[in-house]
Protein backbone atom coordinates (compact mmCIF):
# COMPACT_ATOMS: atom_id res chain seq x y z
CA UNK A 1 0.00 0.00 0.00
CA UNK A 2 1.08 3.03 -1.28
CA UNK A 3 1.43 6.02 1.70
CA UNK A 4 0.48 9.76 1.19
CA UNK A 5 3.21 11.42 -0.91
CA UNK A 6 5.62 13.07 2.05
CA UNK A 7 8.38 15.80 1.06
CA UNK A 8 10.40 16.46 4.41
CA UNK A 9 13.04 19.18 5.32
CA UNK A 10 0.55 -9.71 13.92
CA UNK A 11 0.19 -11.27 16.83
CA UNK A 12 -0.46 -9.02 19.68
CA UNK A 13 1.34 -10.74 22.40
CA UNK A 14 4.75 -11.43 19.92
CA UNK A 15 7.57 -10.49 21.75
CA UNK A 16 10.05 -8.74 19.85
CA UNK A 17 14.16 -8.52 20.44
CA UNK A 18 14.78 -5.19 22.29
CA UNK A 19 18.48 -5.68 21.31
CA UNK A 20 17.47 -5.24 17.57
CA UNK A 21 15.37 -2.26 17.31
CA UNK A 22 16.01 1.21 18.17
CA UNK A 23 13.07 3.08 19.15
CA UNK A 24 14.58 6.60 18.30
CA UNK A 25 16.08 5.18 14.62
CA UNK A 26 12.19 4.27 13.87
CA UNK A 27 10.55 7.62 13.92
CA UNK A 28 12.14 10.61 11.73
CA UNK A 29 15.67 11.69 12.36
CA UNK A 30 15.78 14.15 15.56
CA UNK A 31 17.75 16.93 17.14
CA UNK A 32 17.42 17.12 20.71
CA UNK A 33 20.09 19.67 21.27
CA UNK A 34 18.30 22.89 21.03
CA UNK A 35 16.03 23.70 23.90
CA UNK A 36 14.07 25.79 21.64
CA UNK A 37 13.25 25.77 17.94
CA UNK A 38 14.51 28.21 15.58
CA UNK A 39 13.43 28.38 11.74
CA UNK A 40 16.31 26.12 11.05
CA UNK A 41 14.86 23.64 13.24
CA UNK A 42 11.42 23.09 12.03
CA UNK A 43 11.01 20.89 9.47
CA UNK A 44 7.92 21.06 6.93
CA UNK A 45 6.02 17.83 5.69
CA UNK A 46 3.66 17.43 3.10
CA UNK A 47 1.13 14.60 2.91
CA UNK A 48 -1.51 14.61 -0.67
CA UNK A 49 -4.54 13.05 0.24
CA UNK A 50 -5.02 11.45 -3.47
CA UNK A 51 -9.14 11.32 -2.32
CA UNK A 52 -9.42 15.29 -2.13
CA UNK A 53 -6.63 15.91 -4.12
CA UNK A 54 -5.01 18.12 -2.20
CA UNK A 55 -1.90 18.43 0.83
CA UNK A 56 -1.97 19.22 3.88
CA UNK A 57 1.43 20.43 5.71
CA UNK A 58 2.37 19.67 9.62
CA UNK A 59 5.31 21.66 10.95
CA UNK A 60 7.76 19.62 13.24
CA UNK A 61 9.66 20.54 16.32
CA UNK A 62 12.05 17.79 16.07
CA UNK A 63 14.69 19.48 19.00
CA UNK A 64 11.19 19.82 21.26
CA UNK A 65 10.73 15.84 22.13
CA UNK A 66 9.05 12.81 20.68
CA UNK A 67 5.22 14.80 20.44
CA UNK A 68 6.73 17.06 18.03
CA UNK A 69 7.41 14.85 15.81
CA UNK A 70 5.68 12.47 13.19
CA UNK A 71 5.85 8.89 13.75
CA UNK A 72 5.32 5.67 11.57
CA UNK A 73 1.54 4.59 12.59
CA UNK A 74 0.34 7.95 11.90
CA UNK A 75 1.49 8.09 8.30
CA UNK A 76 -0.30 4.37 8.11
CA UNK A 77 -3.65 6.05 9.61
CA UNK A 78 -3.54 9.03 7.38
CA UNK A 79 -3.38 6.56 4.35
CA UNK A 80 -6.19 4.29 5.41
CA UNK A 81 -8.19 7.23 5.70
CA UNK A 82 -7.45 8.45 2.75
CA UNK A 83 -8.45 5.27 1.14
CA UNK A 84 -11.67 5.22 2.49
CA UNK A 85 -12.80 8.24 0.82
CA UNK A 86 -11.18 7.20 -2.54
CA UNK A 87 -12.86 4.19 -2.78
CA UNK A 88 -10.00 1.84 -1.94
CA UNK A 89 -10.35 -1.42 0.54
CA UNK A 90 -9.83 0.12 4.32
CA UNK A 91 -10.69 -1.22 7.64
CA UNK A 92 -12.21 2.04 8.16
CA UNK A 93 -14.92 1.47 5.38
CA UNK A 94 -17.90 0.12 8.03
CA UNK A 95 -16.56 2.36 11.32
CA UNK A 96 -17.13 5.77 9.64
CA UNK A 97 -20.95 6.08 8.52
CA UNK A 98 -22.47 9.34 9.17
CA UNK A 99 -25.22 9.05 11.91
CA UNK A 100 -28.75 9.49 10.06
CA UNK A 101 -30.18 13.12 11.09
CA UNK A 102 -33.19 12.73 8.92
CA UNK A 103 -34.33 11.83 5.56
CA UNK A 104 -31.74 13.08 3.22
CA UNK A 105 -29.36 14.87 5.95
CA UNK A 106 -26.70 13.63 8.48
CA UNK A 107 -24.32 14.71 10.77
CA UNK A 108 -20.67 14.77 10.69
CA UNK A 109 -18.85 12.73 11.99
CA UNK A 110 -17.45 12.98 15.32
CA UNK A 111 -14.19 12.14 16.14
CA UNK A 112 -11.76 12.12 19.09
CA UNK A 113 -7.81 11.99 18.66
CA UNK A 114 -5.59 10.68 21.83
CA UNK A 115 -2.09 11.73 21.89
CA UNK A 116 -1.86 13.84 18.30
CA UNK A 117 1.50 14.96 19.06
CA UNK A 118 1.90 17.13 15.42
CA UNK A 119 -2.53 16.72 14.93
CA UNK A 120 -1.88 15.23 11.46
CA UNK A 121 -4.33 12.23 11.94
CA UNK A 122 -6.91 14.57 13.38
CA UNK A 123 -6.51 17.15 11.07
CA UNK A 124 -6.25 14.83 8.05
CA UNK A 125 -9.45 13.12 9.25
CA UNK A 126 -11.31 16.29 9.06
CA UNK A 127 -10.15 17.00 5.71
CA UNK A 128 -11.12 13.78 4.31
CA UNK A 129 -13.96 12.68 6.03
CA UNK A 130 -15.59 16.70 6.52
CA UNK A 131 -15.43 15.30 9.92
CA UNK A 132 -15.44 17.59 13.48
CA UNK A 133 -12.28 16.02 14.80
CA UNK A 134 -11.40 17.07 18.58
CA UNK A 135 -7.65 16.59 19.14
CA UNK A 136 -5.66 16.32 22.05
CA UNK A 137 -2.57 16.25 24.09
CA UNK A 138 -0.52 17.33 27.08
CA UNK A 139 -0.98 21.05 27.23
CA UNK A 140 2.43 22.68 26.02
CA UNK A 141 1.96 20.17 22.64
CA UNK A 142 -0.92 22.27 22.06
CA UNK A 143 0.28 25.52 20.95
CA UNK A 144 2.41 22.98 17.90
CA UNK A 145 -0.70 21.31 17.12
CA UNK A 146 -2.79 24.81 16.98
CA UNK A 147 0.03 26.40 14.78
CA UNK A 148 -0.99 23.16 12.23
CA UNK A 149 -4.37 23.49 12.70
CA UNK A 150 -4.34 27.03 11.48
CA UNK A 151 -1.74 26.23 8.52
CA UNK A 152 -4.86 24.02 7.25
CA UNK A 153 -7.40 25.87 8.02
CA UNK A 154 -8.62 26.74 3.64
CA UNK A 155 -8.18 22.95 3.26
CA UNK A 156 -10.44 21.97 6.28
CA UNK A 157 -13.34 24.86 5.22
CA UNK A 158 -13.11 23.59 1.88
CA UNK A 159 -13.96 20.07 3.13
CA UNK A 160 -16.95 21.32 6.08
CA UNK A 161 -13.74 19.55 8.39
CA UNK A 162 -13.46 21.35 11.55
CA UNK A 163 -10.72 20.68 14.25
CA UNK A 164 -10.58 21.80 18.28
CA UNK A 165 -7.78 21.29 19.77
CA UNK A 166 -8.08 19.88 23.76
CA UNK A 167 -5.98 19.33 26.66
CA UNK A 168 -6.39 16.05 27.80
CA UNK A 169 -3.88 13.91 30.17
CA UNK A 170 -4.45 10.10 30.28
CA UNK A 171 -6.37 9.38 33.41
CA UNK A 172 -7.67 12.57 34.41
CA UNK A 173 -11.40 12.71 35.20
CA UNK A 174 -11.63 16.45 34.97
CA UNK A 175 -9.98 16.12 31.16
CA UNK A 176 -11.78 13.36 30.31
CA UNK A 177 -15.21 15.08 31.09
CA UNK A 178 -14.29 18.29 29.40
CA UNK A 179 -14.16 16.98 26.32
CA UNK A 180 -17.31 14.68 26.48
CA UNK A 181 -18.46 11.70 25.26
CA UNK A 182 -20.76 12.50 22.19
CA UNK A 183 -17.74 11.10 19.65
CA UNK A 184 -18.38 7.99 16.88
CA UNK A 185 -14.67 7.12 16.75
CA UNK A 186 -11.79 7.11 18.71
CA UNK A 187 -8.12 7.30 16.95
CA UNK A 188 -4.96 7.35 18.06
CA UNK A 189 -1.06 5.87 16.66
CA UNK A 190 1.84 5.02 18.69
CA UNK A 191 0.33 5.99 21.70
CA UNK A 192 1.51 2.69 23.30
CA UNK A 193 4.94 4.01 24.58
CA UNK A 194 6.03 4.82 27.71
CA UNK A 195 4.92 2.41 30.16
CA UNK A 196 4.20 4.01 33.06
CA UNK A 197 1.26 5.94 30.57
CA UNK A 198 -0.40 1.90 29.99
CA UNK A 199 -2.37 2.31 32.91
CA UNK A 200 -3.65 5.71 32.23
CA UNK A 201 -4.46 5.06 28.81
CA UNK A 202 -6.56 1.90 29.56
CA UNK A 203 -8.41 4.13 32.18
CA UNK A 204 -8.72 6.72 29.30
CA UNK A 205 -10.14 3.84 26.93
CA UNK A 206 -12.34 2.67 30.06
CA UNK A 207 -13.78 6.32 29.93
CA UNK A 208 -14.73 6.73 26.85
CA UNK A 209 -15.65 2.90 25.82
CA UNK A 210 -17.50 1.59 28.79
CA UNK A 211 -18.79 4.67 30.19
CA UNK A 212 -21.42 5.77 27.86
CA UNK A 213 -25.02 4.40 26.82
CA UNK A 214 -23.20 4.30 23.00
CA UNK A 215 -20.94 1.99 21.12
CA UNK A 216 -18.05 3.50 20.19
CA UNK A 217 -14.60 1.90 18.84
CA UNK A 218 -10.99 2.69 19.20
CA UNK A 219 -8.33 1.95 16.54
CA UNK A 220 -5.28 2.20 17.16
CA UNK A 221 -1.94 2.21 14.85
CA UNK A 222 0.85 0.88 16.49
CA UNK A 223 4.87 -0.55 15.85
CA UNK A 224 6.11 -2.70 17.72
CA UNK A 225 9.39 -1.65 20.03
CA UNK A 226 9.37 -3.54 23.36
CA UNK A 227 8.62 -6.80 24.56
CA UNK A 228 6.74 -4.74 27.76
CA UNK A 229 4.13 -3.58 25.58
CA UNK A 230 2.69 -7.01 25.79
CA UNK A 231 1.54 -5.79 29.26
CA UNK A 232 -0.53 -3.42 28.12
CA UNK A 233 -2.31 -5.26 25.42
CA UNK A 234 -3.23 -8.32 27.90
CA UNK A 235 -4.68 -5.76 30.26
CA UNK A 236 -6.63 -4.42 27.58
CA UNK A 237 -8.45 -7.91 26.67
CA UNK A 238 -9.57 -8.06 29.74
CA UNK A 239 -11.73 -5.40 29.02
CA UNK A 240 -12.21 -4.83 25.52
CA UNK A 241 -12.18 -7.04 22.54
CA UNK A 242 -9.27 -6.03 20.61
CA UNK A 243 -8.69 -7.06 16.93
CA UNK A 244 -6.19 -6.57 14.01
CA UNK A 245 -7.89 -5.28 11.60
CA UNK A 246 -5.02 -3.95 9.39
CA UNK A 247 -1.06 -5.08 8.95
CA UNK A 248 1.58 -2.72 6.86
CA UNK A 249 4.24 -4.57 5.54
CA UNK A 250 7.69 -3.25 6.83
CA UNK A 251 9.24 -0.59 5.28
CA UNK A 252 12.62 1.45 5.63
CA UNK A 253 14.69 -1.78 6.40
CA UNK A 254 12.51 -2.19 9.70
CA UNK A 255 11.94 -5.69 11.01
CA UNK A 256 8.01 -5.23 11.81
CA UNK A 257 5.70 -3.17 10.13
CA UNK A 258 2.71 -1.29 11.84
CA UNK A 259 -0.25 -2.74 13.08
CA UNK A 260 -4.08 -1.43 13.61
CA UNK A 261 -6.11 -2.36 16.12
CA UNK A 262 -9.75 -2.29 16.81
CA UNK A 263 -10.64 -1.88 20.58
CA UNK A 264 -14.44 -2.37 21.33
CA UNK A 265 -16.50 -3.36 24.69
CA UNK A 266 -16.99 -6.45 25.18
CA UNK A 267 -19.62 -8.07 24.49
Amino acid sequence: MNSPIAETQGDIDTDIDNDNLNPFTMILPQDNDANHATPQQQQQQLYFLQSINTNVVIRQLPSQGLSFQLWPAATVLVTLLDNTRGGLTSPFSDLLKCREKGVGESLPLRILELGSGTGVVGIAAAAILGAKVTVTDLPHVLPNIQFNVDANSQVLEKQTGVVDVAALSWGENQDMEAVGRDYDLILGSDVVYHDHLYEPLIETLRFFLLGGGKKIAFVMAHLRRWKKESVFFKRAKKLFDVQIIHTEPPSNGSRIGVVVYLFTAKR
